[in-house]
């Protein structure tokens, strides 16, 4: 029986799993999301035994398992490591931490240097090539969140509201989300998580990305995360790392905004899952096959 590692990318929505041997990954499974803040133990076990266990291959032993994720700070990552240890047994050297973590190992590997994640809400922080030493709080997408999904939401369906845009850019969004603003004020400030239906709006962005008004807009969103969060390490000579949807998809303007800022951008990434595996292939020591 060959001993693995097990690596676990998630966030609220889903998990992505890599199943790997000192040599190659072996099996890619994706899960629902895992959020400890949010979820029961109850849920978490359904999702880890239900889910994923099924689709390992038994001719494999995890041995380690490595789980980045969403909300997984102290108290609520212990029933995570819990589940883990109740699924895959007691001799299963398990660590459970931070996505933001997760994204500095994939995008920075034993190299110090500046990781953001930029998805549905943004992170960023300095790494010394081993951990974290500095983060500037997000403050969530009221407060924060700059350059996120929802903050570009939020911007998008101002500038709508107030009439900011031309009106062939606001009969164009009203038509393709079928909204009104009485639907939208009840979306933002009655129903639940309203960050996340911020965040479905963007879309119309990439859709009209090319207009002067939304490149002006994507530019000026990605200068404020630079400016409110990055420029805080007062590092101006290393290289910007992003992973995340939305970082992948405005690669282009992120990439602008970071020159008008006068700063540096190194890797963009979709998805941190195998490049976390590849961090852990290149640093940890694995057994031999029994």
């Amino acid at each position: 029986m060959a001993n693995c590692i097990l690596i676990a990318d998630s966030g609220s929505t889903k998990t992505d799993w890599i199943l790997t041997t000192a040599e190659n990954s072996i099996l890619e499974v994706e899960t629902s999301g895992i959020n400890p803040i949010r979820d029961s133990r109850d849920a978490i076990f359904d999702v880890i035994k239900n889910l994923l266990a099924p689709k390992l291959p038994k001719e494999y032993k995890v041995n380690q398992i490595f789980f980045y994720g969403a909300g997984c700070i102290d108290p609520y990552r212990k029933n995570v490591a819990e589940v883990l240890t109740s699924v895959f047994g007691p001799d299963a050297e398990i660590a459970v931490e931070s996505d933001l973590l997760g994204a500095a190992r994939a995008l920075c590997g034993n190299q110090a240097g500046i990781a953001c994640i930029l998805g549905t809400g943004s992170n960023s922080c300095l790494y010394d090539g081993k951990e974290i030493v500095c983060n500037t709080s997000p403050l969530g997408f009221i407060l924060g969140d700059e350059g996120s999904g929802a903050f570009l939401g939020k911007t998008l369906v101002g500038n709508i509201l107030k009439k900011i845009f031309s009106q062939k850019l606001q009969d164009s969004f009203f038509e393709k989300f079928n909204l009104t603003p009485s639907i939208i004020i009840n979306k933002v400030y009655r129903e639940p998580m309203p960050n996340r239906f911020l965040a479905s709006l963007v879309p119309f962005l990439e859709e009209h990305r090319e207009n002067p008004e939304i490149h002006d807009m994507l530019i000026w969103a990605f200068q404020q995360f630079f400016i409110r969060n990055v420029k805080a390490y007062k590092h101006p000579e290393m290289e910007i790392n992003c992973v995340g949807s939305i970082a992948f998809i405005y690669k282009k303007e992120i990439m602008d905004a970071a020159a008008i800022e006068g700063l540096k951008m190194g890797k963009i990434l979709q998805k941190p899952a195998q490049n976390i595996a590849d961090f852990h292939r290149k640093t940890l020591f694995f057994c031999q096959k029994c």
